[in-house]
């Protein structure tokens, strides 16, 4: 099965060339990039949040496997779905799904279904492919995606990622690293409030990120009222990654859409995050 694009010339630049040459200017930072276990990325339209998945992506090394999780907003299929084989289409060309790595996933973990309806439309996985490709153009994906799931399931899902990194990682197994297998969450943070109250409800979240505190992230949010669509998607990451041994989180960039669109009333926020 080959997905095609939902939001090519939506979201990002229909053309092949347009494409790529947006997103190096993206890439294009003073970063060096290195070795982490897994990253948070926003997914709206580059226009507004470009700039923040650049200089998150540059600042890492993109290995040859990549298991991206999003957020479910749909609300099609699956609570938690996985697509177990086929390709995603960009306009930078197809990115195979590892259908071995997938198949690993569903052994392991009863809490993922197979399942191709969620991930249909949903924009939040489609939008880290070509950055992806423009850094690492043969890498392969197992793409998630995820509603709001409890944290028992959350648990499960991330335990399991991380027992199935260590079994499928080249020998030998190191945190992280270029033979790795980088562990991506897509997330945009607060929606349409105001600049301000945006920057400081998201610091609680960035903060619990940072602390690589996966429950503690799902309760502030809950608590706080902040409305991080890619929450259930970010936890899961943090748990797979404390159990690969990350001790570290580090926020790269983060922005607002009021930065671009001079409408500071309503924005939304944009984090990059890596953790280590």
């Amino acid at each position: 099965m080959i997905r095609r694009p939902a939001v090519a010339g939506q979201f990002y630049p229909a053309s092949n060339i347009h494409l790529e040459a947006e997103v190096k200017r993206y890439l294009a930072t003073d970063a060096k990039p290195r070795d982490v276990i897994g990253v948070v990325s926003p997914h709206a339209g580059y226009i507004y949040s470009g700039q923040v998945a650049g200089a998150t992506f540059a600042a890492v090394n993109v290995p040859g496997r990549v298991i991206i999780l999003s957020p479910n907003h749909t609300g099609m299929g699956a609570m938690a779905s996985i697509m177990p084989e086929g390709e995603w289409q960009t306009p930078l060309g197809n990115v195979a799904i590892d259908a071995e790595l997938a198949s690993a996933l569903m052994k392991n973990c009863n809490e993922l279904a197979s399942d191709t309806e969620a991930h249909i439309r949903e924009h939040s996985l489609e939008v880290q492919l070509p950055f992806l490709q423009v850094k690492r153009p043969d890498f392969k994906m197992v793409p998630i995606t995820v509603s709001h799931v409890r944290f028992d399931v959350c648990e499960a899902i991330g335990k399991a990622i991380a027992r199935v990194v260590k079994r499928n990682q080249q020998p030998p197994f190191e945190k992280g690293g270029r033979r790795g297998i980088l562990i991506a969450a897509s997330s945009d943070m607060t929606h349409y409030e105001p600049h301000e109250t945006a920057k400081a409800k998201d610091r609680h979240a960035i903060d619990r990120v940072l602390a690589m505190d996966a429950k503690g992230l799902l309760s502030t949010c809950a608590r706080e009222r902040i409305t991080m669509c890619g929450v259930v998607p970010t936890a899961i990451m943090l748990i797979a990654a404390r159990e690969l041994g990350a001790t570290k989180g580090e926020l790269i960039k983060y922005a607002t859409s009021g930065e671009v669109s001079g409408d500071y009333d309503a924005v939304v926020g944009y984090a990059g995050m890596v953790v280590y």
